[in-house]
């Protein structure tokens, strides 16, 4: 089957951070398979992320706040008409659901593809869309999709995410910096807030952090984050003596990419741009609460890890063991790992 595959489509339409942990397995796929065209189908709030990765030769736009209006809106149906009819023209050699949702399994089934490959044991009615479903054993959501791809003949070979910024994204980046006077080469980047409540650790720590890591590096602390998580910001802002700039809402994913690309140091609670920090391999400290940091931590990096119990859990996604609640994390054991990474290991 492998010598036939000439055009490969992944299925994985959200979210940030399983956009994140799928890209190794299309790095793979792109090793494997140098002349295959790989193309992607994701929702456009996610498409900056992929518009310039190195494996991925086309996007397809996924909407569906649009396209799910479908049945009672013309205009809708008709593009959701368009979108199957532009499946179909590929003539996919083979299509991987990497969302594994009966909304993506269908789309699988709508390219007319004939070599379907899915999951088994998802959460909802799938099976019959897929020509072949995989069973998973991995742990890490970045081995369980890998496991999808060497199941087709993909060869293993080093990890890699293949995520990188554009220079003139860089650029722009440094800019905003500079207007906040913010040295584009001594800056940590905090990302003190969640859309989950259970994975936010208190802003209350990321203040007395910031304080210690400005005290011992001398490097500017830039928050960032969504635009309604501005607040969480801005009462950082007000719990520090510390100068905190506040750039939450203010970047695009390819800024942010940047921004997160040239930190001395990323603080991140389980958020999309942790992941992001995560694939571009810079310093960070990725603060686990119930989610399973041996699921999705930074992958083959578990000294960036902040957690109860971190390499304990097993394979269970999630913990209902309250020790390991996000706040009993400690500043102490963060700032430890941070410097650990920069150097200059002490006591905190």
């Amino acid at each position: 089957m492998t010598e036939q595959i000439k055009k490969i489509l992944i299925i994985k339409p959200s979210a940030l951070g399983d956009i994140i942990q799928a890209m190794p397995a299309v790095c793979c796929l792109a090793q494997s398979f140098p002349d295959a065209q790989i193309d992607w189908f994701v929702r456009p709030e996610y498409s900056a992320l992929i518009e310039h990765h190195k494996c991925v030769h086309n996007i397809i736009m996924f909407d569906r706040n649009k396209l799910g209006k479908w049945f009672c809106k013309p205009a809708a149906f008709a593009e959701l008409v368009s979108l199957i009819r532009q499946l179909r023209k590929e003539k996919y050699d083979i299509v991987l659901d990497f969302q594994g949702r009966f909304r993506s399994a269908i789309f699988a089934w709508f390219s007319g593809c004939k070599q379907r490959i899915g999951m088994t044991g998802t959460q909802e009615s799938t099976a019959s869309f897929y020509s072949r479903r995989i069973t998973q054993s991995s742990v890490h959501l970045v081995d369980f999709f890998l496991d999808m791809v060497y199941a087709i003949g993909a060869k293993k070979d080093k990890v890699e995410f293949g995520l990188q910024p554009q220079q003139q994204t860089i650029d722009e980046t440094q800019k905003i910096l500079a207007e906040h006077q913010v040295n584009k080469d001594n800056y940590a980047v905090f990302v003190p807030a969640a859309t989950v409540e259970a994975k936010h650790w208190p802003v209350e720590n990321f203040a007395v952090l910031a304080e210690k890591v400005y005290a011992k590096y001398q490097c500017s602390i830039v928050a960032t984050g969504t635009e309604s998580e501005s607040q969480i910001a801005e009462k950082l802002q007000e719990l520090t003596d510390i100068s905190i700039v506040n750039l939450a809402g203010k970047t695009n994913i390819r800024q942010l990419i940047a921004l997160l690309a040239g930190a001395k140091i990323v603080v991140s609670g389980d958020t999309g741009p942790a992941h992001i920090a995560a694939a571009l391999g810079v310093p960070m400290v990725l603060i686990f609460g119930f989610t399973n940091p041996s699921r999705v931590g930074p992958y083959g990096r578990p000294q960036t890890v902040a957690a109860v119990d971190a390499d304990k859990r097993g394979p269970d996604v999630e913990s209902s063991n309250p020790a390991h609640d996000i706040k009993n994390v400690s500043v102490e054991s963060v700032f430890e790992i941070i410097s650990r990474q920069l150097g200059q290991f002490r006591k905190a």
